[in-house]
């Protein structure tokens, strides 16, 4: 049932082109997410559905490729989308949030992907919280930890749910 994952040679056109697809594709749905009111109370705090993609772009394409989207995408959505700052955040979030998608992944053996994704929206906001402390110099972000990790916890599955269905429609 899973493809096998390339061994990601730069040199491949049409892996190229279905990563930069699938980057366009979760930036799509980044700025469509931020043009949204925000869901939450917390500052920040979204369902982070441009994360469906890069789940996606693991179980398809692995973790170098998953890597390259995300950063990529990161990078345009903060020049396109908000101020630099954001970038030290989204860049924080999104590789926490892999290394941990990766790990329980493994742990897994590839099965559960609302687990997996879960794991990773804890993370994702862990590692923003830990760069808004190094930022503000300062414990006080910790004040919304609770409200995180029950949000996290919850969009991560949210997340994991549609990237399941979304994966079972081939790439062409």
């Amino acid at each position: 049932m899973n493809p096998k994952k390339p061994n990601f040679p730069l040199s491949d056109v049409n892996l190229l082109t279905q990563l930069s697809l699938l980057t366009a594709l979760s930036l799509g749905i980044y700025g469509l997410e931020s043009l949204l009111p925000p869901l939450f109370p917390i500052p920040g705090m979204k369902l982070g559905l441009a994360n469906i993609i890069t789940l996606v772009a693991l179980r398809r394409y692995g973790p170098k490729a998953c890597a390259l989207v995300l950063f990529v995408r990161c990078l345009l959505a903060a020049l396109l989308f908000g101020q630099m700052l954001s970038l030290a955040y989204s860049i924080a979030g999104g590789f926490v949030c892999l290394l941990a998608e990766l790990l329980i992944d493994r742990l897994l053996k590839q099965k559960a992907l609302y687990l997996t994704s879960s794991f990773g929206g804890l993370f994702h906001n862990l590692g923003q919280l830990a760069v808004a402390c190094l930022i503000t110099a300062s414990a006080a972000p910790l004040t919304f930890l609770p409200y995180l990790i029950i949000a996290g916890i919850l969009t991560g599955c949210f997340v994991g749910l549609c990237s399941h269905f979304l994966l079972r429609f081939p790439l062409q």
